[in-house]
């Protein structure tokens, strides 16, 4: 969700800055072929492409009312490098596409400044590009809850995900997505350098306050 070129003012600009995050889903892809919300890790994970920053040791706080995961695959122990030095170990997650069905919001707090984004509806990260070809989502983190329904819901099951996807790739609906991310990064991994598909879409507000 971060875009390539700084062409915003005020809470964006401060959002990147501070925060190493920003959220610029209007923005042209035809210089690169995709969109990051800042990863860096240590040998034997991919290097992201133009991320110049490491995530910050304050993870992004995210919930996902309704969403459909796609094609997701799971790495569990996985070990990243953050912006103070440290590492953690934390859960990689995969997917085609990230479809978010109902309210997204994501909050983050640093040296006073409190991040948050939201997107009420439909948004998604990843899918297909206008050639067909399948764009990538990765993300790392915590996921503390995820509910699916199989005649009625049942929640607390990221633990089944975690093993289950770690074997093969899971596609499935789930409500109250409740997460601790470190980072998350879209590209579109066949866009040629005049590409302007965008593998973000997230329709919503961005905002930065203080106490």
């Amino acid at each position: 969700m971060r875009a390539g070129r700084p062409r915003r003012s005020g809470a964006a600009a401060v959002a990147l800055s501070l925060l190493g995050v920003c959220l610029l889903p209007g923005s042209s892809a035809a210089a690169r072929p995709g969109r990051h919300l800042a990863a860096a890790v240590l040998p034997g994970e991919p290097t992201p492409m133009g991320v110049p920053f490491l995530p910050s040791s304050t993870p992004l706080h995210i919930t996902i009312a309704a969403m459909v995961a796609n094609q997701m695959t799971v790495q569990n122990n996985v070990t990243i490098r953050l912006a103070d030095g440290s590492t953690v170990t934390t859960t990689r997650y995969t997917f085609v596409k990230l479809q978010i069905s109902s309210n997204m919001a994501v909050t983050q707090s640093v040296n006073g400044y409190t991040l948050h984004i939201n997107v009420p509806s439909n948004g998604s990260l990843g899918g297909l590009d206008t050639a067909g070809n399948a764009e990538t989502t990765v993300m790392w983190g915590n996921i503390s809850n995820i509910c699916v329904t199989v005649i009625f819901q049942i929640c607390g099951v990221q633990g089944l995900l975690n093993a289950l996807g770690s074997i093969i790739p899971l596609t499935a609906g789930a409500q109250n997505f409740v997460g601790d991310i470190y980072a998350i990064q879209t590209t579109d991994d066949h866009a040629a350098l005049s590409s302007t598909n965008n593998p973000v879409h997230l329709p919503g507000s961005l905002a930065v306050s203080t106490p």
